[in-house]
């Protein structure tokens, strides 16, 4: 279920969400082992475009690891780390590797209300912020603030990440804990209905493998994924309630260890005029995918 629903069940807590990450800023790097490979291989993806933007924004930037390749990238233009959480902006300042960085300039503020001027951003790059806002909002936003021909670059989540977790919790109780991660297919409706235009989409699943559930936990508080949905249960979970969660997680393990999977959805979008031919099936836009490819395949000529 998209978190760009009605349903405020499957809500994300924008503050929750903030205080998650603030508390996660002195640790979130050697935690963030996913987040990494999804930022090499978005930034990775870029060698296939033509671009020479002025105006760069990382959105939600964290430590702004992104912000410096980026800024390395594109030398000429300005480069933005915006991000919800000033911990992690102020955090970063204080790291030798961005002592040594080239300049960029930190802002604190939201994805989904971005503190910039319509169409004056070129390239927006988003590596995994997206699952914590609600994708309609965010990207209508990133929509707005995008030139014309500016392009828009992101990594989110699929369904299937932490899949076991949310099995496990489901043996447990019936109240919400993991975020109900948005389809690829359904992210490239959003895209649409956004006002966006040639979108090219795929998915790489992995998996992390764990000795211990209570590594796993620590990897995801360490790096700021908490339940911070609007309907999550206020206060501590029980030592009983904890010890099941556990004892149903254990039901995964394969050859001693235990699995964590992840479903990283890549995504880009260019804001242009020019509409791509679609289809319509029931209530969802299909856009077929050798149309955008050779759509593509022809901007990069350019």
């Amino acid at each position: 279920m998209p978190s760009g629903t009605d349903d405020d069940a499957f809500r994300c807590d924008r503050a929750a969400v903030r205080r998650a990450f603030e508390r996660a800023a002195s640790t979130y790097e050697a935690a963030a082992v996913v987040q990494a490979q999804a930022r090499d291989d978005l930034l990775g993806r870029l060698d296939y475009v033509t671009l020479e933007p002025r105006f760069v924004v990382d959105a939600g930037a964290g430590t702004g690891r992104s912000s410096l390749a980026l800024k390395r990238r594109y030398p000429r233009a300005r480069v933005v780390a915006l991000d919800a959480a000033l911990a992690m902006l102020r955090g970063s300042g204080r790291r030798a590797w961005w002592r040594r960085a080239p300049d960029f300039d930190r802002v604190c503020g939201d994805l989904e209300c971005l503190p910039f001027a319509d169409a004056s951003v070129d390239l927006l790059f988003s590596n995994l912020a997206l699952p914590w806002c609600d994708p309609d909002r965010a990207l209508a936003e990133a929509r707005r603030v995008l030139a014309p021909q500016g392009l828009l670059s992101v990594t989110t989540l699929g369904p299937d990440t932490l899949r076991e977790l949310r099995a496990a919790w489901a043996q447990v109780d019936a109240g919400a804990h993991v975020i109900p991660f948005v389809d690829m297919h359904d992210l490239g409706d959003a895209l649409v209905r956004a006002g966006f235009v040639q979108p090219v989409l795929d998915v790489e699943r992995r998996t992390l493998h764990y000795a211990e559930f209570a590594d796993l936990v620590a990897d995801l508080r360490a790096s700021g994924s908490r339940n911070v949905l609007a309907a999550r249960a206020r206060g501590l979970t029980g030592k009983g309630k904890a010890r099941a969660l556990r004892d149903a997680y254990e039901r995964e393990r394969r050859d001693g260890r235990l699995p964590a999977s992840c479903e990283i959805v890549f995504a880009h979008a260019w804001a242009g005029a020019a509409p791509v031919p679609a289809a319509r099936r029931g209530d969802r836009t299909v856009i077929p995918f050798e149309t955008v490819r050779r759509g593509l395949r022809e901007r990069l000529r350019r």
